[in-house]
C-alpha cells in the first residue's frame, strides 16, 4: 500500500509578497480606487444649453445619470489576494502524499458584478430654473458647486434673455401657441414708436433699482458702486429690467435682447404682452433664450453631446478661476452671503 504522508509548504504570493503580507494586509476601499479621481475634479459649476421642450428637472437627472455612468466606468482594481490552504497529492503512482500547500487567491467580494456598481447617487444643485418653453443657459453646481449656487443667487447678478414677439394676437398665457383671446391690427407700429416704449420701460425699472438697494444716492459709496455697475437689490425684489432694446424689427415680428433679474419667464412673456399694449396693439411671446447667467454665457455651454464626466470636469476647471474671481467682485464686504462663499471659494483650487 502507497504511504500517505501530509505535508505543509508555504508558495510566495505574487511579486515576491511573503504569506504573512497576504495575511495582514487591509483591503483598500474600493471606492477609492475606482471613482476618487473623477469626483476630485467633479467640484465647482458648470453650465449646459437647455433646449426648449426639455423639463429642468428631467436635465438634472439626465446629467446625473451621465456623471455615474462616467464615474463607475472607471477600470476597477486588481483584486484583493487571500491565502487559502489547497489540499493535493504530490508524488508518483507508487508513493502519494497529500500535501497542504499555501497559496494566494483573488476575493471577489468587491467585484462590481457582485456588489454591484461603487456609487449609485450623485447631487446635482441646479441654479436659477428655465421653464419647459424656454431655452438657454442653465447652471449646475456639482459637490461644493452647490454653495457656489446659493453665493451666486445672493449676488442678485443679471441674466441676458433674447426674446422673440410677435405683434397681432393676444393669448390666455401669453404664448404664440396659447388659445386665442383677441387679434388686432398693428400696421401704425414703427421702430420709432417701439424703441421709445423700450426707453420707458427701463428707465422705470432704473429707478427701481435704486430704491431697492436702500442706497442712497449723495454717498460716495453708492458712487462707487454705479461707476462698477455694483448696484443690486438688498433682497428679494420684483422682477427689474436693467437693460433692454430692440435687435430686430420687421412686423409682425421684432427680437429683443433683455437684461434683467429676479424674473421669471412668465413675467418677460407678459413684458411682451403689455409692450403690445403700450404700442395700442397686442402681442405675444414666440421666444424666450437665456445667453447669460451671471458669468456663464452661451461659449461655456455644454450641449447634449458633451453631457459626460470628462466634458464636464474640463468645464468645472475652466470656469473655476472665473467663478472666484467674479463671485469675490459682486459680494459685498460684510453680506451675509459673503461668508458663506470664501470658504468654497478656497476650494476652487483644490
Amino acid at each position: 500500500m502507497a504511504a500517505l504522508m501530509v505535508r505543509t509548504s508555504f508558495r510566495v504570493g505574487p511579486y515576491g509578497t511573503s504569506v504573512q503580507e497576504l495575511l495582514f494586509r487591509q483591503p483598500a476601499p474600493r471606492a477609492l480606487s475606482m471613482g476618487s479621481c473623477g469626483l476630485a475634479r467633479l467640484q465647482g459649476l458648470f453650465a449646459v444649453y437647455k433646449p426648449p421642450g426639455l423639463k429642468w428637472k428631467h436635465l438634472r437627472d439626465t446629467v446625473e445619470l451621465q456623471l455615474l455612468k462616467g464615474v463607475n466606468a472607471g477600470k476597477p482594481p486588481a483584486p484583493e489576494q487571500r491565502v487559502r490552504f489547497l489540499l493535493g497529492p504530490v508524488g508518483s503512482d507508487e508513493e502519494k502524499e497529500l500535501t497542504l500547500t499555501a497559496t494566494s487567491v483573488p476575493t471577489l467580494t468587491n467585484h462590481p458584478l457582485v456588489c454591484g456598481p461603487a456609487f449609485t447617487s450623485l447631487k446635482v444643485g441646479v441654479g436659477h430654473r428655465l421653464d419647459a418653453q424656454a431655452s438657454g443657459v442653465l447652471v449646475l453646481g456639482v459637490g461644493h458647486g452647490r454653495r457656489l449656487l446659493t453665493s451666486m443667487y445672493n449676488a442678485h447678478l443679471t441674466k441676458d434673455y433674447t426674446i422673440r414677439g410677435l405683434l397681432g394676437k393676444a393669448t390666455d398665457d401669453f404664448c404664440e401657441d396659447g388659445q386665442l383671446v383677441e387679434k388686432s391690427t398693428y400696421d401704425h407700429v414703427t421702430r420709432e414708436k417701439l424703441d421709445r416704449i423700450l426707453a420707458l420701460i427701463q428707465g422705470s425699472h432704473q429707478k427701481a433699482l435704486v430704491m431697492y438697494s436702500n442706497l442712497d444716492l449723495q454717498t460716495q459709496e453708492a458712487y462707487d458702486m454705479a461707476v462698477r455697475g455694483l448696484i443690486r437689490p438688498m433682497d428679494k425684489s420684483p422682477m427689474l429690467v436693467t437693460g433692454i432694446r430692440c435687435l430686430y424689427f420687421a412686423p409682425p415680428e421684432f427680437l429683443m435682447e433683455v437684461q434683467c433679474m429676479h424674473e421669471t419667464q412668465k413675467q418677460l412673456r407678459r413684458l411682451v404682452h403689455e409692450i403690445g399694449l403700450e404700442l395700442k396693439t397686442t402681442a405675444v411671446c414666440s421666444q424666450v433664450r437665456r445667453t447669460r447667467d451671471g458669468f456663464f454665457t452661451l461659449d461655456d455651454a455644454l450641449l447634449r453631446t458633451q453631457w459626460d464626466l470628462h466634458s464636464i470636469q474640463d468645464a468645472i476647471q475652466a470656469a473655476a478661476p472665473r467663478v472666484a474671481a467674479q463671485l469675490e467682485k459682486s459680494l459685498r464686504p460684510g453680506h451675509p452671503a459673503a461668508s458663506m462663499s470664501r470658504p468654497a471659494l478656497g476650494l476652487q483650487s483644490a
